[in-house]
């Protein structure tokens, strides 16, 4: 199609996109696709029209003639979007084709033109087809019987205008077609019609046996007005029953067939025909677990009634089964609600057993009828409907994720409705007036118009059971546990280090001091328990009675012991301290009593004391979570509130063991640490400060007599103690480093690292294959132990050896040209790899790949020719290297083979045998080198060359050269190398032979043959085969082979030479001798789907965008070849061209190039060809497990090359591919294909393309289609109906004389409720999608992954896995996955994320799952257990905003509901990460925001309460524990100078100068030094350099670092600190938290000035100018005292961190030093801070819309956000307070006066400005000249007073210097409080003012990071320096990146001159 301009506008709001107007519509591309959608019923009609277009053009003008007239009736008025540019087209179409179709018209009328037409479409296809032998192919009989139909209706209408009857004949094959066309509808896997039952995949028993079992409907009672069909089955009942869609039943029905098939399969290998009950129970247990756990919780019975008739349980199992999966499939939006979904199921299944038990209704006496039944969709009009509003509503309140998470319910408060009793409220029939059904007050009020308050009964329901509430408070509430340790560890240690050491800690005292802990805990306790008040009042409403009082009496019971123990604790004492004494002044000062307060202590424990008892044994805890008992309910009530998720998630014993002892050692190294590195060396010198006595102040001190100095104390000690809580994430990183390597090491990670490493080990390769990658047959006994492992594969006995050498062949070949085809290696790598695929009988040798036996032969040649003819070292030699004698040894057996298929004459035969038995003799007895002259081998060698060379060619022409040949190898043996005796032996032969007296021939001394006769030896005709014919696959494989073994001189060390394919090849060698599960036949294997949600994103690159330069000039074409310069050559020698310009001469190659291109993006079309390995591996898996011996030794190459001809491969193939069909669905979920197919867009083309070319492959997406009224107006009534509908392409006909066309093809089409995206997009894109998915494992695959052929092969394996328990408790649930970040080599940027990245997703993840037991879902391929999942949620959760995140939710998800979540190594899945700066902060920002939100999760909440202490330690640690660090980190250093600009401004520093705390305070560079650890990004390197050592080796991990340093990985890491911080903490704050689409193109563009800024600005500039200003404050006034080593040191890294912040994004933007590019951004940086903003204008184009797009988020933030906000700001009016009296001119006075007067100059300046501009707008015209004059007026005022100060009171220059750096923040905190009061501010009329003077900030910022940047790119070799920083990576593979980025636009133009 060649309309692509419609896709660029922008979309309107409307979601339904105009379908192109006429003047888009092409000729050609007249598409029947592009139809308006409420005109789809036309499209099948102008598909054939296209379709007959090239055998009858006046056909298909008819058709299209029909097609419009249908089109009008359709729609008359043309209401339609889209409808009038559509007929119009079509007619002006018809207008132009009618006179030229007409002049080829053969008959006299168009009806007799159709008539005969239609009779020869009907005996060319249909009849042909169905008299063929083999019943045709079902896609060709299904396509010309839907094309026979659409004719014949053109026909009857053709007819009816020209009033002609239609002859019998065709009325009669009509009938048939019309029968055949209801019958033959398109299939997704199973055609389940008659007629198909001798397909492949219909053969098989399994597939039988349910299709069987599903069709026993006896005893069903049918409704009587219904008529029966053929092959009716018991999912055709339920729809009959309960009103569920034909599509809908249809998709269950495959999808129970196929999933009870693979698992009778796997149970019964011996494929018994009928359908077996253990298969039916292992289903059914699965998918109602979580149904029968629901109604066990709510304590109802479950609906689940069997008969007791055995006959009968076969057939109720199924129909529950099949009523459940009905029910999710139409479910839509509801499936995300589990709970809601076995509510309804509950009653469904109620009634299902109420009509199969014939009960009669008591109020109509007639038989049982369900609620909603009856009439098409009723289940979908009547139940899913209803309740998908009530979510939509409450999707609407979002205000598009803008509201308070309190004021809308999300879906997870909608499920939990479900989770208490209440729920049965709502009937069934539902009642419309239910609680769940109402709306809040507001929209009631909105409906109704009226104020009255609705009854009290119908009050929205409103949060259930949580309430996320923006607030920091949520990490305290959440890991109360972990909070409260900390900090009574903190309390014990500062008591101990105050009072003496650890040792004399049980002395009295001490000890009585350190038990005020507990005095501690109660008031954490009482916290804890106001908190979780104050935070769950919003759900109060829908709380049960018993949760309220457990609230109450926490808080009351927490309250008590607050009183108690102090009191108690104050009575211990002999002679009180402060504290003490006071309390007992309030009670009496009775005697004391010490027991009494231990008593209350050891009562206070109790519950812990248990709560320990029981973390010891899990399975108890486990046990009692479990049960219904009501005393253990009621003891679990007080220790966490009843909830149906979270219990009974205990590990084994033995894992809780590793985890406990991990943390245990890590606390007490973490303590340890603390005590005596930061807490104790700080005790003295507070104790000196707090003696100390201050009079003198240097500003005006409020609080002179404050006692001990206590403010000094704070300053001291906060930056302390926040490293003090946050230095734990220091040693996780530590501590994980050292486990997760020590962990890897044991999992065999990088035993083979290197090629080297695989030579070495590759003849234990083969063993490993066959013992990993190929079932074990049961015949085969099974050897054990480690010797077993190895051995096995080659010590078998010779047929298995035969065997097993075929299948590693095979498999091995397969990886091989897998490479070939992803252009990883050129053909002579290939053929330097490949395993021979025929084995030779003949050879009795192993054959390995020639790259290990290349140049072998011509150095033993060498050695041979230098030896003496005795030489014992030469065999020594030849046998110390393996594969030398291996070379060796084949090609002589090689050499003698193709000789003796050669010769055929039988004297030459006897001849030739005779020399080849004497040489075999003396092989065998060792005395070959001995006896024979090795000298002369090279001759002979060159001639065996030479040989090989004229076989390889082939000529008739050649012969005689080949006869030559012969004779003089004949000689060169005879003559240079046997010796005499054996000469003469040989010469009886032919003696013997030749029936002459043959000693006349001879004269054994020299001349062996008289000349005539040795000229005849080898010359008659039939003496020797040539040229060889028929030359077969085997023969030419076996003869290349050989050639290469002789020739290739240089070694093959480095094949292959692309680092891709070397660390592919040497990771999977790798990963085969880790330990994982035995492989399963392919029938017997768990079945699996694919599931990629798809977007907008790129599918295939068109050459337009490829050759399209950017500014620079590059192309993306140009910057690959240059990137993969090695895979490029390697592309052009496949496609056998050599240049770019040769290539585009063929436009077939134009589309080989744009794949190029695209599969080394990150495209649509790279991950889908990844995923299709998975098909293909299964195909060869399932030829070498079903294959017969001979078709194993022909291969499975051939029977691919050979399917047309050869019946019996055809069958295998097809049976294979059934198979395959069986155990693997691939869905991409393209949400909006079909409106991009409507409008013409080249995405929906190239998406067809890719089904084209993956026949299995299938597109799902949402259709919107207009809905139209059925009066006879026939007017669009506006409404848009929604479908969920799967596409596959039309499949091919195997004959392919057809013309191709593209088509797709549709399965399904389910109606849904309404739009289905009302969440956050991807995972609503994935749930509509999920019911096309089929099978067992579920894996969820990103648009940006890729997939490799060789770990396609281990996923049979990985699928074993969840059948294994993993930990002793339960089964895996999702099955983790490595993953290779692939983008790594495109800039040092994309290098520190990919390394980044992959230590998370390797060390990180390894640890996480085993030994800690928090690994949750990320978002990387993990492959869910699908039955699982679907009966639970769902893959992901959906709520908007809160699940941001959507993936780890399920995690989380899958772990509350006792999943078990682990981690695999063995295989990996690749994946593209964002590759610029700006876009990496983009992903962080995502990332952030995510963690923000899900701090305040319920999930969140209750992993933390619901886990053990100590895998709630790991939770935290590794998800928002680690965003909360970071922020606690930047939190350190504004602490730390802020405390450092009080003690300098107040004069306390000089007043303290004497003493040692202030001077060299060694506690405090500790923290600072832990703090900068942090911000140099030392977590993440820890780390990466283990992985990579483990991985590539530590001398490689060594070398990385240090280039990572070189490449400044430091200040990226400091500057991703400031986004993560920044974002995460806003998110908490205010929330503003949204998906931000990251664009993964290739970045190597520069970015403007101006968009950094607006990145930025807020995230860094603002903060980093902050510091600058605090830490030039401490510079200026704080230089008299300080020790100069620690001052560096401290301030060292924090002027690192301020020049990070300020200059990292230009420092990473590529020429972001280039003089010209410099120029051009301060003028669009100029033009942008200028541009008047409005409504409309968007922030890119002006500084006015940005900004206040800036702070929207205030907008929504609520009381708290707000004042947190003010108070925020309050501190930077600390700066001119403190600054004002450090003036010269203030020097003497300290009095409050000075403070006031400088808010006068302020005010006096402000007043100023807006007199100024009041008088712009008021004066400027008309009284112009006085206004100047007062401007200038003012000027000279100004510059008046600042002479008379200088010249007065002296002020100086460091003076003015220090105003500005006293009002400059000042009026920065006046801006921040007016945003924050927006609404007031506006108001009063200030809110120009402000947006005036932010303006002028923002214009000093710019200034202060522009200068610096322009300054530097004046000098050029700092642009060069930039360059090689930036793409170091690249150079190092030899790129010329100062080409890519200065354009190549000569070579551009010289090549458009041509």
């Amino acid at each position: 199609m060649s309309s692509t301009r419609g896709s660029d506008q922008s979309q309107p709001a409307r979601r339904i996109t105009r379908t192109q107007t006429a003047g888009n519509l092409g000729e050609t591309a007249f598409d029947s696709e592009v139809v308006p959608s409420s005109l789809s019923e036309i499209a099948p009609i102008l598909r054939v029209a296209n379709e007959v277009e090239s055998s009858n053009p006046r056909v298909a003008y008819l058709c299209r003639f029909y097609a419009f007239e249908k089109a009008h009736r359709l729609d008359p008025t043309s209401s339609g979007r889209g409808v009038r540019q559509f007929k119009t087209a079509l007619l002006q179409r018809l207008e132009r084709e009618n006179d030229p179709t007409l002049q080829g018209r053969v008959k006299k009328s168009d009806a007799r033109e159709m008539q005969s037409f239609y009779q020869h479409y009907y005996k060319k296809y249909i009849q042909a087809l169905t008299n063929a032998a083999d019943k045709a192919d079902r896609a060709q009989l299904t396509k010309a019987y839907q094309t026979a139909n659409v004719l014949f209706e053109v026909l009857k209408a053709v007819n009816l205008t020209q009033s002609i009857e239609v002859d019998r004949e065709i009325l009669e094959a009509q009938d048939k077609v019309a029968e055949q066309t209801q019958i033959l509808v398109p299939y997704n896997i199973l055609p389940l019609d008659p007629d198909s039952a001798n397909q492949a995949i219909m053969r098989y028993p399994e597939i039988q046996a349910a299709v069987y079992a599903l069709r026993s409907t006896r005893g069903l009672p049918w409704p009587k007005d219904h008529k029966r069909k053929k092959d009716e089955d018991i999912l055709d009942w339920l729809q009959e029953m309960f009103g569920f869609q034909k599509d809908n039943v249809a998709n269950q029905r495959e999808h129970l067939i196929l999933l009870l098939a693979n698992v009778h399969i796997r149970q019964f290998p011996d494929r018994q025909p009928k359908l077996d009950d253990h298969a039916l129970t292992e289903v059914m247990k699965k998918l109602f677990k979580n149904y029968k756990k629901w109604c066990k919780y709510l304590d109802r019975k479950s609906s689940l009634w069997l008969p007791t008739i055995q006959q009968e349980v076969q057939q109720r199992k199924l129909l529950y089964m099949g009523l459940y999966l009905l029910i999710w499939g139409e479910a839509a939006n509801l499936r995300f609600m589990p709970e809601c979904l076995c509510y309804i199921y509950h009653h469904m299944a109620f009634e299902l057993y109420g009509m199969l038990a014939g009960n009669v209704s008591p109020t109509t006496g007639e038989n049982v009828k369900p609620a909603y039944g009856g009439e098409e969709e009723s289940f979908l009009k009547k139940v899913v409907t209803p309740i998908y509003e009530v979510i939509r509503r409450e999707a609407e309140r979002t205000k598009r994720g803008k509201s308070k998470h309190s004021q809308w319910r999300n879906y997870d408060d909608l499920n939990e409705y479900f989770w208490s009793v209440d729920c049965f409220r709502l009937g069934w029939p539902m009642r419309a007036d239910a609680d769940f059904f109402c709306l809040p007050i507001e929209q009631l009020r909105e409906k109704n118009g009226d104020n009255k308050p609705p009854a009290a009964r119908d009050r929205w329901v409103g949060k259930v059971n949580f309430v996320e509430i923006r607030s920091f408070w949520h990490i305290f509430r959440s890991f109360d546990r972990m909070w409260s340790f900390f900090i009574l560890c903190l309390q014990a240690m500062i008591i101990i280090a105050w009072n003496g050491s650890p040792s004399s800690i049980f002395t009295g005292d001490m000890f009585k001091k350190v038990l005020s802990v507990f005095i501690t805990a109660a008031i954490l306790k009482l916290g804890q328990a106001v908190l979780d008040v104050i935070l769950s009042w919003k759900a109060h409403r829908s709380m049960s009675f018993h949760v309220k009082l457990r609230y109450i009496l926490k808080v009351v019971s927490a309250a008590a012991w607050v009183i108690v123990l102090p009191v108690t604790y104050a009575y211990t004492w002999e002679n009180p301290p402060g504290f003490a004494q006071t309390i007992r002044s309030w009670f009496g000062n009775t005697s004391n009593s010490p027991s009494l307060f231990i008593l209350a202590v050891v009562i206070y424990l109790s519950p812990n004391m248990l709560a320990a008892i029981l973390f010891l044994f899990p399975f108890v805890r486990r046990f009692l979570e479990r049960s219904h008992y009501k005393i253990v309910m009621l003891m679990m009530w007080w220790s966490q509130p009843r909830l149906y998720v979270g219990r009974g998630m205990h590990e084994s014993a033995f894992s809780l063991f590793k985890y406990t002892m991990f943390w245990v050692l890590l606390m007490i190294t973490k303590l340890a640490f603390s005590y005596y590195i930061e807490i104790k060396p700080l005790v003295g010198p507070t104790k000196a400060v707090m003696s100390v006595r201050i009079t003198h102040f240097q500003w005006h001190e409020f609080f002179p007599r404050a006692k001990n100095n206590i403010v000094v104390v704070i300053a001291l000690w906060a930056p302390i103690i926040l490293v003090y809580f946050m230095d734990s994430q220091i040693w996780y990183a530590i501590f994980s480093t050292l486990f997760g390597g020590i962990y890897g090491a044991f999992r065999r990670l990088g035993e083979i690292r290197t090629l080297g490493m695989l030579r070495s080990r590759f003849d234990s390769l083969p063993g490993a294959f066959n013992a990993r990658l190929i079932p074990v047959d049961k015949s085969e006994g099974k050897k054990k132990g480690v010797f077993g492992f190895f051995s096995r594969g080659f010590g078998q006995p010779p047929s298995n050896k035969e065997k097993a050498a075929a299948k590693f062949a095979q498999l091995w070949n397969k990886i091989i040209s897998s490479f070939r085809e992803e252009d990883l290696i050129s053909n002579k790598e290939m053929n330097l790899l490949l395993v021979p695929y025929w084995a030779d009988r003949d050879l009795d040798e192993i054959q390995w790949p020639p790259f290990l036996l290349a140049s072998k032969i011509p150095i033993a040649l060498d050695m041979a020719k230098d030896s003496d003819s005795r030489d014992k070292e030469l065999q020594k030699r030849i046998e110390a290297d393996p594969y030398m004698s291996c070379a060796i040894r084949e090609c002589y057996a090689s050499f003698r083979s193709i000789i003796r298929f050669l010769v055929e004459g039988s004297r030459e035969k006897k001849v030739i045998e005779d020399i080849f038995s004497k040489v075999d003799k003396r092989i065998e007895d060792g005395s070959l080198i001995k006896t024979y002259k090795m000298s002369a081998l090279p001759t002979l060698y060159d001639h065996i060359v030479k040989l090989i060379k004229f076989l390889l060619e082939n000529k008739q022409e050649e012969r005689g050269q080949v006869v030559l040949c012969f004779q003089d190898m004949l000689e060169t043996v005879t003559r240079d190398i046997m010796t005499e005796e054996e000469i003469s032996s040989l010469v009886d032969s032919i003696h013997g032979g030749s029936g002459h007296d043959g000693m006349t021939l001879f004269d054994t001394h020299y001349q062996l043959f008289d000349q005539k006769k040795l000229d005849q030896l080898f010359a008659s005709s039939g003496a020797i085969k040539f040229p060889i014919t028929p030359v077969t696959e085997a023969w030419r494989e076996k003869i290349n082979r050989l050639y290469l073994l002789l020739t290739t001189k240089e070694s093959a060390m480095d094949v292959p030479s692309n680092l891709e394919a070397r660390r592919r090849i040497s990771f999977f060698s790798n990963s085969l001798f880790m330990d994982m599960p035995v492989a399963p036949k392919v029938r017997n294997m768990l079945s699996f789907s694919v599931l990629t949600p798809y977007y907008t994103e790129e599918v295939l690159f068109s050459l337009k965008e490829l050759e399209e330069p950017n500014e620079d000039g590059v192309s993306i074409l140009f910057y690959l070849q240059k990137i993969f310069p090695d895979e490029w050559s390697n592309f052009l020698e496949r496609m056998k061209q050599q240049s770019e310009e040769e290539l585009k001469e063929f436009p077939e190659l134009e589309e080989q190039l744009r794949l190029w291109a695209s599969f080394r993006g990150q495209t649509l079309t790279r991950t889908v060809r990844g995923m299709m390995y998975y098909r293909e591996a299964l195909e060869l898996q399932a030829f070498l497990d079903m294959a017969k011996h001979e078709d194993l030794m022909e291969g499975y190459k051939a029977i691919e090359l050979n399917t047309e001809d050869n019946k019996e491969d055809r069958s295998l193939k097809v049976q294979c591919e059934a198979v395959a069909d069986m155990k693997f669905t691939y869905v991409v979920s393209c949400q909006q294909y079909g409106i991009q197919k409507r409008s013409g867009e080249q995405r929906a083309q190239d998406i067809l393309r890719l089904m084209t070319k993956y026949p299995s492959l299938r597109v799902a997406y949402i259709d919107e289609v207009e809905q139209r009224n059925e009066d006879r107006l026939k007017k669009l009534n506006g409404k848009v109906n929604y479908f969920s509908v799967l596409v596959r392409a039309v499949p091919k006909s195997s004959d392919s004389s057809d013309p191709v066309q593209n088509l797709d093809q549709e399965i399904y089409r389910i109606k849904l409720p309404g739009p289905a995206i009302l969440g956050e997009g991807k995972p609503e894109n994935q749930n509509h999608a999920i019911i096309f998915t089929r099978g067992e494992g579920l894996q969820t695959i990103d648009m940006n992954q890729d997939n490799y052929m060789e770990e396609a092969l281990k996923m049979r394996n990985l699928l074993q896995e969840f059948l294994k328990k993993h930990d002793g408790v339960r089964y895996p649930t999702i099955l983790g996955l490595r993953e290779h970040i692939f983008t790594g080599s495109v800039s040092s940027l994309a290098w520190f994320m990919s390394n980044q990245e992959h230590s998370f997703v390797t060390i990180g993840q390894r640890l996480l799952a085993n030994p800690l037991k928090v690994r949750f879902h990320y978002g990387h391929p993990d492959v869910f257990d699908r039955l699982f999942h679907l009966t639970r949620g769902g893959v992901c959760k959906a709520s908007k905003v809160i699940n941001l995140s959507e993936d780890i939710f399920a995690g989380f998800n899958s772990t509350l509901r006792e999943g078990n979540v682990t981690h695999h190594e063995y295989i990996q899945v690749g994946k593209g990460r964002d590759v610029g700066l700006n876009q990496i902060s983009m992903f962080e920002a995502k990332i952030a925001n995510g963690n923000g939100e899900q701090t305040l999760s319920r999930d969140i909440y209750r992993l933390g309460h619901r886990f053990d202490f100590f895998r709630m330690l790991s939770c935290y640690f590794t998800t928002v524990g680690f965003y909360f660090n970071t922020l606690v980190t930047v939190l350190t250093v504004y602490v730390f100078l802020y405390g450092r600009l009080y003690l300098v401004l107040s004069g306390l520093e000089q007043g303290l100068s004497e003493q040692p705390a202030i001077r060299d305070n060694q506690s405090l560079q500790v923290a600072l030094a832990s703090q900068s650890f942090v911000q140099i990004g030392f977590l993440m390197a820890l780390p990466m350099l283990m992985e990579i050592g483990l991985e590539k080796g530590f001398r490689t991990a060594l070398s990385e670092f240090i280039l990572m340093q070189l490449q400044l990985a430091p200040v990226f890491f400091t500057f991703s600190l400031g986004t993560k911080t920044h974002y995460y903490g806003r998110t908490l704050l205010h929330g503003g938290a949204k998906y931000r689409p990251t664009g993964r193109g290739f970045v190597v563009f520069h970015a403007k000035f101006a968009e950094n800024y607006r990145l930025y600005s807020r995230s860094h500039f603002v903060k980093g100018i902050e510091m600058m200003i605090l830490l030039l404050v401490y510079q200026i006034f704080g230089h008299t005292y300080r020790s100069p080593v620690a001052y560096v040191f401290i301030t060292v890294s924090l002027w690192f961190m301020v020049g990070t912040w300020l200059f990292a994004p230009f420092l990473f933007n590529p020429s972001g030093f280039e003089w010209q590019k410099i120029v051009d951004d301060w003028t669009d940086w100029n033009k942008w801070i200028n541009n008047r903003g409005g409504i409309g204008v968007p922030p890119e184009k002006s500084w006015e819309s940005w900004w206040e797009e800036e702070q929207e988020h205030l907008q929504y933030s609520g009381k708290r956000g707000i004042i947190a906000e003010i108070l925020l700001a309050l501190r930077f009016f600390i700066y001119q307070y403190g600054l004002v009296y450090h003036l010269n001119i203030t020097k003497k006075t300290q009095s409050f006066l000075v403070y006031g007067a400088s808010w006068l100059v302020i005010v006096l300046i402000l007043f100023v400005m807006k007199t100024v501009s009041v008088g712009r707008r008021k004066f400027s015209a008309s009284y112009q000249l006085v206004f100047r004059l007062i401007k200038g007026l003012i000027f000279l005022t100004f510059v008046s007073i600042l002479v008379t100060l200088i010249a007065l009171p002296h002020m100086t220059i460091q003076d003015i210097i220090v105003c500005i750096l006293a009002f400059m923040p000042t009026g920065w905190g006046m801006l921040l409080i007016a945003q924050a009061l927006k609404p007031l501010v506006k108001k009063a009329g200030f809110w120009g003012s402000v947006r005036t003077l932010a303006r002028g900030y923002e214009i000093v910022m710019g200034l202060l990071l522009f200068t610096p940047v322009a300054f530097l790119a004046w000098f050029p070799f700092v642009s060069e320096f930039q360059t090689r920083m930036l793409f170091n990576q690249a150079f190092s593979r030899g790129l010329q990146i100062s080409r890519i980025l200065g354009g190549h636009r000569k070579d551009r133009a010289s090549r458009h001159k041509d």
